[in-house]
C-alpha cells in the first residue's frame, strides 16, 4: 500500500473514532520525536506482528520516519474537521 493510500486509511479511521482533535494536538506536539517513534516501532516490529498485520506495523513506522508524511496526515485529519461527512449534514 503506498503512503497515500494509508494515510486516508489512518485519517478515516481516527475521524470515525472521533478522535481527530486528540490526533492532531498529539501529531502536531510530537513531530520531533516522530523520527524516534518509527525506530522503535521497527524494534517493537516482531512483538507488534502478533497483534496487527505487518504491513500496517511497517507502512506506520515509515509515515513516522519522515516529516513530510506526519504533515500530510496533520493536513488530512484538519480537512475532515473543517468539511464535515455528507450523513452527518443529512441526519441534522
Amino acid at each position: 500500500m503506498n503512503q497515500a493510500n494509508f494515510i486516508e486509511k489512518v485519517s478515516n479511521k481516527i475521524s470515525e473514532l472521533g478522535l481527530t482533535g486528540p490526533a492532531i494536538v498529539l501529531l502536531e506536539a510530537h513531530k520531533p520525536l516522530a523520527f524516534i517513534s518509527s525506530q522503535l516501532l521497527l524494534v517493537a516490529q516482531p512483538t507488534l506482528d502478533l497483534f496487527f498485520p505487518r504491513n500496517h506495523v511497517r507502512n506506520l513506522a515509515d509515515l513516522m520516519a519522515d516529516s513530510t508524511q506526519v504533515e500530510a496526515l496533520i493536513v488530512n485529519l484538519e480537512r475532515k474537521i473543517s468539511r464535515p461527512s455528507a450523513s452527518k449534514e443529512i441526519g441534522s
